[in-house]
């Protein structure tokens, strides 16, 4: 009597292996495909959390100097960088948005004018146009798009929305950062505290790594779009462009989508020129944006950030557009250190341990932990925190700690 042995020895090697790959790799891509749709549709949430935790990379030197310097307490210290932060982003925008409005006027009249010389022109050419034909057709592009005024009220309340969520992001990403910034190291205790006992030191060393990686990146990737925004804004001052500092300003934002940002914002330089001066400056002003384009690409990224984050360019391309496709804008924008970061931790836990000069430091950890049960300690100085400095008391760099111990945290 045939049962389902004989069946299934009936299926050669090859297919049995090769189905069960096939729907193992379904159930893998149906969980991403979920987890990217929820994410998609909770960004209101989240992409404050992930702004406040770069920002938090950011500014933690600064709130130790200030501990370290002026003898500022922790949650003071927290509160001054926060408002510094407020103080240089506000700046940034005032000057940015008066250059803006004093010349897009002038911009406008440009183009009106631009236009007017278009039409004449036209009406003068061989294409046989007289002035009543181009005033006909300017009309009925005005007939059609008071037609779609709907559509048009229905895109602004979107804008209105979207502008609402932006300042709430902005409020929870403010709040977040207040505390990551004076509590982070207690907050991430109590998250590996969540984690089964053995695998809190491993988990820990990771984490720390993963830090180290994020700040590297982040604090490059200011160089290079600082970079981008010098070089672009500076040729655009010197071939007279109007609103040469508000394109800079728009560069050094965009800059931090790598390989795509600037060239958007770039592309938008050499419109602005096209209009403002013709031809002759619009083509130069290409010749600029590739010009730093070209170092971006052969210079920055692969001697400053390649070397911080261990991404081939190829992957950085990738992680952009997988970041576009799944999350837009937001998501090309965290797509690289968020890459960057997973890949540090991930070569940690499986024996690679990229910065091994940071060693193990399982007191900090530790000092946590009896914190969140109620016991008094003294906190874990400065260098024992995420920032990667080894602390006083900690175990040498080639000596792991038991695994079945609370491991060290932050």
């Amino acid at each position: 009597m045939s049962g389902p042995a004989p069946v299934l020895e009936a299926v050669p090697r090859s297919i049995q292996v090769a189905a069960a790959w096939a729907w193992r790799v379904l159930v893998v891509a149906l969980a991403i495909g979920a987890v990217v749709v929820v994410m998609a549709y909770s960004k209101v949430i989240w992409v404050p959390v992930v702004v406040a935790l770069l920002l938090t990379v950011l500014l933690s030197p600064f709130v130790e100097l200030l501990q370290r310097r002026l003898r500022f307490g922790r949650g003071l210290a927290s509160a001054a960088a926060v408002i510094g932060l407020l103080a240089v982003v506000s700046g940034l925008l005032t000057v940015a948005g008066r250059e803006i409005a004093r010349g897009l006027g002038e911009l406008w009249r440009q183009a009106a004018a631009g236009l007017e010389e278009l039409i004449g022109g036209l009406a003068a050419s061989p294409l046989g146009l007289d002035r009543a034909q181009i005033d006909a057709y300017i009309k009925q592009a005005e007939s059609q798009l008071s037609s779609s005024s709907d559509t048009l009220l229905t895109g602004a309340l979107s804008v209105t929305t979207t502008v609402g969520h932006v300042l709430a992001g902005t409020v929870v990403a403010l709040f977040c950062l207040l505390f990551f910034l004076k509590d982070g190291a207690t907050i991430w205790a109590w998250l590996i505290r969540l984690l089964p006992a053995p695998v809190r030191m491993r988990a820990y060393e990771a984490s720390r790594r993963g830090v180290v990686t994020l700040g590297a990146f982040t604090r490059i990737q200011i160089l290079v779009a600082l970079i981008d925004a010098v070089g672009i804004g500076v040729g655009a001052a010197i071939l007279g462009i109007p609103l040469a500092l508000p394109l800079g300003v728009l560069v050094f934002l965009a800059s931090f989508i790598p390989f795509v940002g600037a060239i958007a914002t770039g592309s938008i330089a050499v419109l602005v020129a096209l209009v403002d001066q013709g031809g002759v400056s619009a083509l130069i002003m290409l010749a600029i944006v590739l010009a730093v384009q070209q170092i971006e690409s052969h210079v920055l990224q692969p001697l400053l950030l390649g070397h911080a984050v261990s991404l081939h360019p190829v992957a950085v391309l990738l992680s952009v557009a997988a970041g576009s496709l799944g999350a837009g804008i937001v998501g090309a924008l965290f797509a690289v250190p968020f890459v960057a970061t997973l890949n540090t931790v991930v070569l940690y836990l499986h024996g690679r341990d990229k910065f091994p000069s940071l060693g193990l430091a399982p007191e900090a950890l530790l000092a946590r932990l009896r914190q969140l049960d109620g016991r008094r300690v003294e906190p874990p100085t400065s260098g024992a925190e995420p920032s990667g400095a080894e602390p006083a008391g900690a175990e040498p760099a080639g000596a792991e700690p038991a695994g079945a111990a609370p491991a060290g945290q932050q």
